[in-house]
């Protein structure tokens, strides 16, 4: 009978759950269930629905039962940044507001009324980005201060999940840290700044590290779903999931974790809080084992994601690339990083409008935008691969591209191109790989993340671009 994992993956448009197990000498997967997730107008802000999602984290562990396919653990990973906040009786405070909301516009320069940009990027090695958690929370200090008052626990997404799982109150690292407020030298919250800022120190649990036991089932869900289980958490943060993932034992590569957001870097030992990277934009976010994700948030696949709703999702992502492959030669470009593109009413407008501004020609087929974006992305990860060249002083060979949009053959290509390296794309569910493969280094199914590594290079299908 085979030992399975269950990893809980959630994005922000759909979340799985996939069971794991090793046979014959591989890491073998298999999706049991699938449902949707996507922001919700309430009371005029864009909010997760954090009751539907646990009820339908239950519902997959119901079928891990109805399957014959019992987990020993399991564990829950998602995007970062948000979090709920728990009053003295564990009730959720407030709207589950996320971070496409606005609540954010102008949050910044309150936090810079105390200390500036350079100053929190020396401290916490993360970047620059509106939606972080340190703005969320100065947001409801200036909007909503009694909610604060009233705050006992705060609990990033899939802490607050595992907590509904067992009962214990958790924070993961790899999580905690892309909100901007951990120190990366102490791997522990930052106090002081949290002092200086006005947020109450008592809403911030222990932080705990990727594969680490959190507890076994509520008595509750136990009674619900029919058995018991032990949650571990992975790296909680997906990314921080998909780059344990990455099929790779040497430091010759940059990696690209591609979905709604392309997650791009290296991994390191020491995290880089300069003056230069903080210039660059670049972020030291935790990883497993304590390491570093050192690497640039890029607006990612979620510009064709948002294109693809507004054509009424007539095509398949296939075929979009397709269409934009046949007027490869189309000349605009946008920057993939623009605020515009962040949260915009209608993204095929927010593209042509860009391309308007600028002067370039505006495109108005599918086939159009979709190379426009396709190739603007391609120059930035061109871009981003030098930046983190000369910040690691060094050149790297290759780019392994991890996640859902491995599978985008065009862009694997165009990327080969602009960036003059050879593509490995591929595990495509590496985020999920990496959180099972946290539950299975916990168990002692691998003796090291090399070990892993090589099994999940052994077990699934990696495909080399070259330009």
């Amino acid at each position: 009978m085979a030992t399975y994992y269950l990893a809980v993956d959630i994005g922000a448009s759909s979340g799985r759950h996939i069971l794991g197990h090793l046979e014959n000498g591989k890491m073998v997967l298999e999706e049991v269930y699938r449902f949707e997730n996507g922001m919700v107008k309430k009371d005029g802000e864009l909010c997760w629905e954090y009751d539907r999602l646990f009820h339908e984290i239950i519902n997959g562990l119901k079928k891990c039962k109805e399957l014959g396919k019992i987990p020993v653990s399991m564990g829950v990973d998602t995007w970062g940044v948000d979090f709920v906040l728990l009053d003295d009786r564990d009730q959720v405070i407030g709207n589950t507001v996320g971070y496409r909301d606005h609540r954010t516009d102008g949050m910044d320069e309150k936090v810079y009324e105390t200390i500036s940009l350079e100053d929190l990027y020396a401290r916490t090695g993360i970047q620059k980005a509106i939606f972080n958690t340190i703005y969320q929370l100065m947001a409801i200090k200036q909007r909503h201060p009694e909610q604060l008052e009233k705050a006992q626990t705060l609990l990033h997404v899939p802490d607050y999940f595992h907590f509904l799982l067992t009962g214990e109150k958790t924070c993961e690292y790899t999580e905690a840290t892309t909100g901007q407020l951990v120190n990366p030298k102490t791997k522990e919250w930052d106090y002081e700044l949290i002092d200086m800022l006005g947020y109450p120190r008592r809403i911030f649990q222990k932080l705990i590290m990727p594969g680490t036991g959190i507890g076994h089932l509520s008595e509750a869900v136990k009674a619900e779903i029919g058995f018991d289980l032990e949650v571990v958490a992975p790296a909680t943060h997906d990314t921080g999931s998909a780059v344990l993932a990455v099929p790779a034992n040497d430091d010759d590569f940059i990696y690209i974790s591609s979905g709604t957001w392309s997650l791009m870097g290296i991994e390191r030992a020491e995290a880089d809080c300069s003056p230069r990277s903080c210039e660059l934009n670049l972020t030291n976010e935790g990883g497993y084992a304590g390491r570093f994700r050192y690497l640039k948030n890029i607006m990612g696949l979620w510009m064709i994601q948002s294109v693809r709703h507004e054509f009424k999702d007539a095509y398949s992502f296939a075929q979009i690339c397709d269409m934009a492959e046949e007027v490869k030669d189309f000349p605009s470009r946008v920057d993939a990083n623009a605020e515009c593109f962040l949260s915009p009413d209608n993204m095929t407008e927010a593209v042509r409008d860009y391309c308007r501004r600028t002067g370039q020609q505006v495109p108005e087929t599918l086939g159009e935008i979709a190379t426009v974006i396709y190739t603007s992305l391609a120059e930035c990860y061109a871009r981003t691969a030098r930046e983190l060249e000369e910040m690691a002083g060094r050149t790297f060979s290759r780019i392994h591209i991890v996640g859902g949009g491995s599978n985008a053959v065009y862009l694997n290509e165009l990327t080969a191109k602009a960036t003059k390296k050879e593509i490995h794309a591929g595990p495509g569910e590496a985020t999920a790989i990496g959180n099972i493969t946290a539950q299975m280094l916990k168990a002692e199914e691998f003796k090291s993340i090399e070990e892993a590594r090589t099994m999940i290079h052994e077990s699934f299908d990696i495909k080399i671009y070259r330009a």
